[in-house]
């Protein structure tokens, strides 16, 4: 998908899960006032939009630099875009190159593909997710 549709299918989801009204203010949200939560594994979420565990969410993911997800699937599409470091995203049985994903690059991981997820680079690696369905994460085997 063109980089321009990719786009235009982000902020079609955005307006799609973000229930608006007339005059409702601007909601600024500056890094400093993100409310991280790190899980046991070290991967850190920041909530923006929705409750991830029950709907459509968008959140701000950070995984620490050298982190390479056990392989797994989701069972909603997801959509990232790269803020800080370099990312991979590798579906099972794909012997092709891995492509590194640096700031800047969008993604989308289509749901109940199964795949491991690195952050490949010594920095920690941030995304901005949107995910069309609740999140989850189940374990598949290699």
């Amino acid at each position: 998908m063109p980089f321009k549709q990719t786009l235009l299918a982000l902020a079609t989801a955005w307006i799609s899960v973000v229930p608006t009204s007339a005059g409702e203010p601007i909601q600024p949200v500056p890094p400093s006032a993100l409310d991280w939560a790190t899980t046991p594994e070290g991967v850190a979420f920041a909530p923006l939009i929705g409750d991830r565990f029950a709907e459509p969410y968008m959140a701000m993911v950070a995984l620490p630099g050298g982190l390479v997800s056990p392989a797994h699937v989701k069972s909603a599409d997801m959509y990232g875009v790269i803020v800080s470091g370099v990312m991979t995203h590798v579906a099972l049985g794909d012997d092709g190159p891995q492509v590194h994903l640096p700031q800047g690059s969008f993604y989308r991981i289509p749901a109940n593909v199964p795949h491991v997820s690195s952050c490949v680079s010594e920095e920690e690696c941030v995304s901005f997710l949107y995910q069309d369905g609740a999140f989850d994460f189940v374990p598949v085997e290699e």
